[in-house]
């Protein structure tokens, strides 16, 4: 059976083209049945090669790889996530002052029995879907939303789950007038002083205080080929160099990956992707983050609001500390 369409990135070549030759020959050996031997093994034998190389390829991203890989189209979104792991999804819409907005999804449902309220950056799958979700960029009401969701989280006695996939808050002449940067602050306050526990997971792009908003969190974890950072990599450039097509080296600058921010003790701990990326088995990268997640909740159970909100706060002020001290 030939595999699904896939979408490659432009240093995957060397794969599409091996596993174009293997489509054909499955193809070959669909029409000829058992008369095919020599084409049986060669496919076993490309599949092979096509396997390591993808490991070996992997296994030594670059920081502006990682960037390419965290923003791939077939990397699973949070309608996929909340799909595979949350039962008895009730959406909740609107943040009660101006309007909905689709950049932002949450609602109540189960973790594997758990209940919880969720929420994250919904960037859309297909060129109609990213429109409607404004590619995962979300305006003040998004953020106004978020924070309806924690408070009723607290009211309820409710964990927090946000999967976070943005490369940031919309910065258009709407927003700004509705009070973006004001929505981010009050959403960032917002997960600072929940009373109940708070897990983040950057499973795309973690980008500013779009993301920021969302994710202050008591753990904050990553998927191991996501990236999260104070601006995306071409913006740094143009800033820096007024030349966007230095993102490559932005992207080096800016310590954006998974491993960088886990030496940097601004994230908690890296999730393992599966060879290839997420995109390539989504069930399991899913599983995965489900893993993580109810791990760390059941690390916070028990805590008091008060402790919460403490080891919050410390966690935060402990980032410019600890850099501050290496220095």
């Amino acid at each position: 059976m030939s595999n699904p369409a896939r979408t490659y990135l432009d240093f995957e070549r060397p794969i599409a083209e091996l596993d174009a030759k293997i489509e054909e020959l499955e193809s070959v050996l669909a029409k000829s049945g058992e008369d095919a031997p020599d084409a049986a093994e060669e496919v076993s034998r490309l599949r092979q090669k096509s396997a390591e190389q993808l490991r070996t390829l992997y296994g030594k991203l670059d920081p502006w790889r990682k960037t390419l890989v965290a923003r791939h189209p077939e990397r699973p979104h949070l309608r996929d996530y909340i799909g595979h792991l949350i039962s008895d999804f009730e959406e909740l819409s609107g943040d009660r002052r101006f309007g909905e907005d689709f950049a932002i999804i949450g609602g109540l449902g189960r973790l594997r029995g758990r209940p919880v309220v969720v929420m994250g950056h919904e960037k859309g799958h297909d060129t109609q879907s990213r429109i409607k979700h404004n590619f995962g960029m979300a305006r003040p009401e998004g953020y106004r939303k978020a924070i309806r969701l924690m408070d009723l989280a607290e009211r309820f006695d409710l964990p927090v789950v946000t999967l976070v996939d943005t490369a940031g808050a919309y910065p258009g002449i709407g927003a700004e007038e509705r009070g973006q940067s004001e929505a981010i602050a009050r959403s960032t306050e917002r997960c600072l002083t929940l009373g109940t526990p708070l897990v983040s997971v950057i499973t795309g792009e973690g980008g500013s205080g779009g993301a920021v908003a969302i994710a202050s969190a008591n753990s904050v974890l990553m998927l191991e080929h996501s990236i999260y950072s104070v601006i995306s990599p071409e913006g740094c450039a143009s800033i820096l160099w007024r030349d966007g097509a230095r993102a490559k080296d932005a992207a080096v600058a800016m310590k954006v990956t998974a491993q960088d921010l886990l030496g940097l003790k601004i994230i908690d701990k890296i999730i393992e992707e599966p060879v290839g990326g997420a995109h390539r088995n989504r069930p399991k990268t899913m599983d995965a983050v489900g893993d993580a997640i109810e791990t760390e909740l059941r690390h916070l159970d028990g805590l008091d609001p008060a402790t919460l909100r403490q080891r919050r706060r410390e966690r935060f002020l402990r980032i410019g500390r600890s850099l501050l001290d290496e220095d």
